[in-house]
């Protein structure tokens, strides 16, 4: 374990120097040896058989067989550092190859001196050259053209791997470092279990490193792609089934009982009957607080589908038990929004009151002074806030559950310490939701430390919605005709959001002006100057992140209707996301619909239609856009299905952005695998790990996972 330990967390500075560590730390943030040997190729190239100049092809690539016939070495003249042009003739015909700030590679190339030159073929003013080549220089041994054969087999039947770049560091540069780092690893203490490697006949880890990065032939790069995505599905799916075993072992309050008055009595005061989906979830979450271990479950639904009313159950099994909750939420919108909902619904519940109270960074000391010295001596049952419940001196007299909405917003790390904040030791029960469904093989494999409950039905009262795509331009009128569809749904009595992708111009995208072709981006601002100047009996209202806390809470409750002067039209950036709730808004218009996903889409529309009467959604979107984002738009149109589209926008965008930072953070470490593409083979993987768990060599593997890879995983997830 020692000799993989030294070299995987080996810095490159040891390594490869510091001038080179340095160029690779500024292009990828990679400062180990672990971090360089699992940056694969993203492609391989065939050098090839031997191209004549007269067959060479522009934008194709060669390796052509040259003498050098002249070298340049000169200034830039538009900026700074030297080119090297060198001049190389096939006796007949002549190319030229092209080095930028390599002055130094005038030492061994030589006028006189033949070789092997390799790369894509561009033109400069007439003259076909090769840029940075990769290249072979003939040594005269006095066996001449036996030398030259030889070099040329082995030259032209290499395979040269293409690695993702930048601009100041190219692929060559990268297999160079990978090629000195890989001299070092002598030995690695493999991941895998020697009986798992075996029943699987895979390659060392030694072996898999090097085929990947230095293939002989297509075979190995196969054999080592298989052995490695192995790996990562072996040694993330090994973690997460660690951490649920971790976290199992703990010891919680048991919460609940047949005695239990609340649940029922918040039951009956509801004016809908819960749906099936919702009964089953809530059993399913009253026997894990029953335990006597601390329960940790993912709680994800589709817009609508009742996730609050599942929760708020929950919280009442804690509370009729003497236990507190604590209610994380990922903004001061969303956390007001919760606190105002939790308020009108628990007032159903009358046998004993509930005491809800709001912790944000913007109140005053006195207020919130009261509320945690409340909190801490038992008499606030709920209390609600952002990133503020995370402090040291929010401090609870009896933490039974913590609820965490919008899971993907928040990280492992907060998580942990939130989990810190129970009474006696003993661990609260953790219910974590999302609004973004995935599929649920996907969300095993994403959340493997928690157990996953799904609600997909919708409660009956959700109204219908029709979602209309408008493009900017083509027809003019169309744009006008949804101004006016606003200023007809305000008329008659109800609300309209209009969103936007940036608060005010000067934080639009650059790229986005007449001359580069792209439109504008549209801005709270500039929406909010146009339309109360166009339509001045609508009372329009402002809401973005700038805002300071008390502004955004004004802004909600005059949308909402609860405080004076009522607002019509609220113009918002993605603040309105996620939870925010009001029944009265039957419209939503979106700007540059094209910037945006497909989940977060299918969120915003989900911010209407929550009352009795049916909604209109208005995707108003550039003509210029790709066709990526017109697949995009054209699935939330086509369905109101948010795992149907969840799994459109993996098929389209990958997992990476469709599961959120907390969510895609965890996958970081994965480079060759695919959640989507190899779900079968994730299965097939974890169904071993939990055969792993129940034998004597379980505790070989975690030690076998070393910390390097177990302080990668934690710190990708926390990302």
């Amino acid at each position: 374990m020692s000799g993989r330990k030294d070299f995987l967390t080996t810095t490159l500075r040891e390594l490869i120097g510091g001038k080179s560590a340095a160029s690779v730390e500024k292009a990828f943030g990679i400062t180990t040896a672990g971090g360089l040997v699992n940056h694969y190729p993203r492609r391989y190239l065939d050098r090839g058989n031997l191209t004549p100049f007269d067959k060479v092809e522009v934008g194709v690539p060669v390796t052509i067989l040259a003498t050098i016939k002249g070298v340049d070495s000169r200034r830039m003249q538009q900026k700074r550092g030297f080119i090297l042009v060198v001049s190389v003739s096939d006796g007949v015909e002549s190319m030229e190859l092209t080095f930028f700030n390599q002055k130094w590679r005038e030492r061994e190339l030589k006028v006189g001196r033949s070789g092997l030159f390799a790369g894509t073929v561009s033109e400069f003013r007439g003259v076909r050259t090769l840029t940075h080549p990769q290249y072979s220089l003939f040594t005269d041994t006095g066996n001449g053209v036996l030398e030259e054969i030889d070099a040329i087999t082995e030259f032209t039947g290499e395979i040269i791997p293409v690695y993702p770049s930048s601009q100041s560091l190219a692929s060559w540069q990268i297999q160079a470092a990978i090629d000195i780092v890989l001299t070092s690893a002598d030995q690695l203490t493999d991941p895998l279990p020697t009986e798992l490697v075996t029943k699987h006949g895979f390659m060392t880890k030694l072996q898999s490193l090097q085929a990947i990065h230095q293939p002989k032939n297509h075979e190995e790069i196969g054999r080592a792609t298989e052995r490695i995505k192995y790996e990562e599905a072996f040694v993330l799916l090994a973690l997460m089934r660690q951490r649920k075993s971790n976290a199992k072992s703990a010891l919680a309050h048991a919460r609940g009982g047949s005695d239990s008055a609340l649940t029922p009595e918040f039951d009956l005061s509801l004016p809908f009957d819960l749906t099936q989906g919702q009964i089953a979830v809530g059993e399913e979450i009253a026997a894990d607080l029953a335990q006597g271990v601390p329960m940790t479950r993912l709680l994800q639904g589709d817009v609508g589908s009742g996730k609050t009313i599942v929760s708020i159950r929950a919280m009442l099994t804690v509370i009729e038990s003497g236990g507190q909750i604590a209610l994380l939420a990922p903004t001061e919108v969303l956390a007001v929004q919760h606190c105002e909902s939790l308020r009108r619904f628990l007032k159903g519940v009358t046998s004993r009151p509930i005491h809800v109270e709001l912790l944000t960074g913007a109140m005053s000391v006195p207020n919130r002074r009261r509320i945690l010295l409340d909190t801490q001596s038992g008499d606030v049952d709920v209390l609600i806030g952002t990133h503020a419940l995370l402090e040291d001196n929010v401090q609870f007299f009896d933490l039974g559950l913590i609820v965490i909405d919008e899971q993907h917003r928040f990280g492992v790390e907060q998580r942990a310490t939130m989990l810190t904040k129970g009474k006696d030791e003993l661990r609260p029960h953790l219910l974590v939701m999302t609004a973004t469904p995935i599929p649920r093989t996907v969300a095993l494999t994403v959340f493997g430390d928690l157990d996953v409950s799904t609600l997909v039905e919708s409660p009956s009262l959700r109204a219908e919605i029709q979602t209309f795509l408008v493009p900017t331009s083509g027809e003019p009128r169309l744009v006008e005709r949804v101004w006016e569809r606003m200023a007809e749904e305000v008329a008659a009595g109800n609300r309209v959001f209009v969103v936007c992708p940036s608060i005010s111009p000067s934080e639009t995208d650059p790229k986005s002006d007449k001359s580069s072709g792209r439109e504008p981006l549209a801005s709270v601002e500039e929406t909010y100057d146009a339309l109360t100047a166009r339509y001045p009996q609508i009372s329009f209202e402002k809401l973005h992140g700038a805002l300071d806390s008390n502004a955004k809470r004004e802004a909600m409750r005059r949308f909402e209707g609860i405080a004076e002067p009522k607002v019509d039209v609220l113009i918002a950036t993605t603040v309105i996301e996620v939870g925010v709730d009001i029944p009265a808004a039957t419209m939503i218009i979106v700007l540059n619909a094209e910037r945006f996903g497909i989940s977060q889409l299918h969120q915003l529309r989900g911010r209407i239609g929550r009352g009795s009467k049916p909604g209109v959604c208005i995707l108003v979107h550039a003509s210029t856009q790709s066709a990526a984002s017109t697949h995009r738009l054209e699935a939330v149109r086509d369905s109101r299905d948010g795992f149907a589209l969840s799994q459109k926008d993996l098929e389209i965008r990958g997992e990476g952005d469709v599961l959120g930072q907390d969510q895609s953070g965890a996958l970081s470490s994965l480079r060759l695998l695919k959640v989507i593409e190899d779900l079968d083979f994730i299965d097939k993987v974890r169904h071993e790990i939990d055969e792993l768990f129940t034998s004597k060599l379980w505790g070989q593997v975690m030690e076998t996972i070393d910390i390097f890879e177990i302080q990668r995983a934690e710190y990708l997830e926390k990302s």
